[in-house]
C-alpha cells in the first residue's frame, strides 16, 4: 500500500508524543544503557556500509548512533519532537521525523533493515505497524521485533508496581494487557503482518544506574510517567522507587535491574 494511503490511518504519535518527550535527557538516561540489545539484534542480521536503516521509535538515536558507526545510513521515526531534537543534536546527518508507527512516511521497499525496540507494542494497531514495517523494508529484508520478556523475569516489574498508585486506575472493563512473550505471539502477528518470522530468542542484561540521583531521573522518564505522576507528587513518587528498589542497589551505591527481552526477527 502505497505511503499516501497509509497516512490516511489513525496513529499512536498524537498519544504517546507528548508522554515520551516529557524529559528527553532523562530517557536518555536508560535509552543509552540498552545496548547488549542493540548487539544482539545486529549480530544476527547483516549490516554492511552504505545500507538504509529505519528504527521505528528511534527515541534518542540511541541505536541509530551505533549503526552511523557501522557505515550504515540512519534514518529514525518517533512520536516524539522532543526526543528527536536531541536525536538530531547527536545525529546531524540522520533522516529523523516524527510520525504514527501505523502509517510511515516512506515510500514502499525502501530499506534494508527496519527495526523496532519495546516499540511496536506502543501502536494502536500492532499488526498495522508490523505490516508498514513491511512494506516499507526490502523484500526479504529483516524487521526486527523486540518486546519485553516474561514479568517473573524482569526486575523492572517492581518498578511498574512502585508507579501504579500514582497513576489513574486501568478501567474495569479493559481488556487483559497482552504478554507479547509468550511463544508463539508475535510469530502469528508478524505471520497476520503478512512477514515471514524465524525462531524468536532471548537475551538477559541489566539496567545499570551509578547512584540514586541517575536512578530517580531516569525511571521517571518513560512514557510519561513524570507527566502521569504530576510535579506535586514527583518527589514522593522519587521516594518510593528509592525505597522500593533498594533491594537493588549494591554496597557501591549502583543499581542493577536485570531484565529478559524477547526477539522476533521476521523477513519482509
Amino acid at each position: 500500500m502505497p505511503a499516501a494511503e497509509t497516512a490516511k490511518r489513525e496513529g499512536s504519535a498524537e498519544r504517546w508524543g507528548p508522554l515520551w518527550g516529557a524529559r528527553p535527557a532523562d530517557w536518555a538516561l536508560s535509552e543509552d544503557r540498552q545496548t547488549p540489545t542493540y548487539e544482539a539484534a545486529l549480530s544476527r542480521v547483516e549490516l554492511t556500509p552504505g545500507q538504509l536503516v529505519l528504527d521505528i521509535g528511534c527515541g534518542v538515536g540511541a541505536f541509530l548512533r551505533m549503526i552511523t558507526e557501522r557505515g550504515a545510513r540512519a534514518y529514525g521515526l518517533d512520536a516524539s519532537e522532543a526526543l528527536l531534537d536531541l536525536a538530531r543534536a547527536r545525529l546531524p546527518e540522520a533522516d529523523l521525523r516524527v510520525g504514527d508507527m501505523e502509517a510511515l512516511p516512506y515510500e514502499d521497499d525502501t530499506f534494508d533493515l527496519v527495526t523496532g525496540f519495546n516499540s511496536f507494542f506502543f501502536a494502536s494497531d500492532i499488526v498495522a505497524a508490523l505490516r508498514e514495517a513491511g512494506r516499507v523494508a526490502k523484500p526479504g529484508a529483516p524487521v526486527v521485533i523486540q518486546v519485553w520478556g516474561p514479568h517473573e523475569r524482569n526486575d523492572l516489574e517492581a518498578m511498574k508496581e512502585i508507579a501504579r498508585p500514582f497513576l489513574p486506575p486501568r478501567p474495569a472493563d479493559a481488556p487483559p494487557e497482552p504478554d507479547y512473550s509468550t511463544p508463539g505471539v508475535l510469530e502469528e502477528l508478524a505471520t497476520r503482518a503478512g512477514l515471514t518470522p524465524a525462531p524468536a530468542f532471548d537475551i538477559s542484561w541489566a539496567f545499570e544506574f551509578p547512584d540514586d540521583v541517575t536512578m530517580r531521573r531516569a525511571l521517571i522518564a518513560p512514557a510519561g510517567l513524570a507527566v502521569l505522576v504530576g510535579a506535586e507528587r514527583e518527589e514522593q513518587f522519587k521516594d518510593a522507587l528509592s525505597a522500593g528498589l533498594a533491594r537493588y542497589r549494591g554496597p557501591d551505591g549502583a543499581y542493577r535491574l536485570h531484565n529478559e527481552f524477547h526477539f522476533l526477527i521476521a523477513r519482509a
